[in-house]
């Protein structure tokens, strides 16, 4: 598991720590059952705190991604289809999002962006 930390982007340690394991858990590289390094092991590894290790860890599990065996450690949660299909949802809202925003610096209409859009789909 590979996880980098940048100190200079503003982003908060444990949310980098959770949207780079969450990442490596939708893509497939993190399977189902997979042990994760220790809390400890982890904050070691990353030069960081004990405390931020765990608030990262804590929220995957609370979201679902992760799960805890007392005594064994945390390992990856069974995939959730529904739960990631959920999450591809929110990630594809947020950036049509920015569509609509960049759109409306160009002066597009909707229409404008409709017909983008068909065009790159029947590019594929």
């Amino acid at each position: 598991m590979l996880i980098f930390i940048n100190n200079k982007n503003g982003v908060p340690i444990y949310d980098q720590i959770y949207s780079q394991i969450k990442a490596q858990i939708i893509n497939g590289t993190l399977e189902e059952d997979t042990p994760l390094p220790s809390i400890r092991s982890l904050a070691k590894d990353l030069h960081i705190s004990v405390i931020t290790t765990k608030r990262a860890y804590e929220e995957l599990e609370r979201d679902g991604f992760i799960y805890t065996a007392p005594g064994k450690g945390s390992f990856v949660a069974a995939r959730n289809t529904e739960l990631l299909r959920e999450e591809n949802l929110k990630q594809i809202e947020e950036h049509l999002e920015k569509i609509i925003e960049l759109a409306a610096m160009c002066n597009l209409d909707k229409n404008s962006i409709i017909s983008m859009l068909n065009i790159l789909f029947e590019e594929e």
